[in-house]
């Protein structure tokens, strides 16, 4: 039997789905490079079994902490200039995520109207801090979305630290978005609590609940650890030990990754919340990219393919 394409899965929350995610390169690099990096993703893609790709919009977020950041800010291609200039060979879905403040009305509106529907998705994200100035609200651009494009399938962030995330959810659902995708999750208490506030809040309004699409990052060191908990990721105190300590960083984080992964998979079953998991791959060294590659083969396999 054929699957269903990505859009289709989304629109009517199924579970199952399976995403892989990548940041663009950076601005800086040498067109003949940024081609060799596209080659080279649209091979490592090819060996998997997904349902579509992320291509991330990283904007600079050193508004949201005062203290200084583990790795310099660089800025990354446009996503949507990445995609179809490198990656048009992808022939799965690709959601490309639009971090709406850096972008003016115009600029998303004609992006919106061009971009085809059956083949492109997207999240909006808005800024890093309220205090942050910018060009295009969250709120706004999803009302742009609404009045020009209500076809574009729409995704949004959840965010399972924050408090009263699902109150936030189903209001980003009521202006059109039609799936959530987390991030990073680490502490998978904290994100099995979000799960169940939203189901059943989602049934006290009988509203039905939309896929909500997990991300699973490796962090194979110390450095990367700093910034996830710069960023803002809770990652809890025993896994932070075990990280420091562990003779492989990146084999420690790799396991708990995949137990994260049948957990949350295990507990949306039980409760029949739509879910699937979205595997990044941010890293630029081999080993990680390597290791990415084959988790996500194996939370393939941990969703029946």
């Amino acid at each position: 039997m054929t699957r269903a394409r990505l859009p289709e899965m989304l629109a009517d929350a199924r579970s199952g789905v399976l995403l892989f995610s990548v940041t663009p390169p950076k601005r800086s690099t040498s067109e003949e490079r940024i081609k060799e990096i596209a080659e080279v993703t649209l091979e490592r893609l090819g060996g998997l079994d997904l349902d579509g790709l992320i291509l991330y919009d990283i904007d600079d977020e050193s508004d949201r902490n005062p203290e200084e950041r583990p790795f310099p800010f660089l800025a990354t291609l446009d996503p949507v200039r990445y995609y179809e200039t490198h990656l048009s060979a992808w022939a799965e879905p690709v959601i490309i995520y639009r971090c709406v403040g850096k972008y003016g009305e115009d600029e998303l509106c004609d992006w919106m109207r061009d971009a085809d529907p059956e083949r492109v998705l997207s999240v909006f994200v808005g800024p890093s801090s309220g205090g942050k100035a910018v060009r295009t609200g969250l709120r706004r651009a999803q009302e742009l979305r609404g009045e020009i494009r209500p076809e574009l399938p729409l995704g949004a962030v959840a965010i399972g630290e924050r408090r009263d995330e699902h109150l936030r959810m189903l209001a980003k659902q009521e202006r059109g978005a039609g799936f959530f995708i987390s991030q990073v999750v680490y502490h998978v208490n904290e994100t099995k609590n979000l799960i169940s506030d939203y189901y059943y809040e989602c049934r006290a309004r009988g509203v039905r609940p939309r896929t909500m699409i997990f991300t699973l990052s490796l962090c194979g060191s110390l450095k990367t650890l700093e910034f996830l908990r710069w960023l803002g990721v809770d990652v809890p105190r025993w896994l932070q030990n075990s990280l420091r300590h562990s003779p492989d960083p990146l084999a420690e984080s790799y396991k708990h990754c995949l137990d994260i992964a049948r957990d949350l998979r295990d507990f949306c079953e039980h409760l029949g919340v739509p879910y699937g998991f979205n595997v990044e791959s941010v890293s630029i060294r081999k080993a990680e990219i390597e290791a990415t590659t084959k988790l996500a083969a194996e939370v393939a396999a941990l969703l029946g393919r």
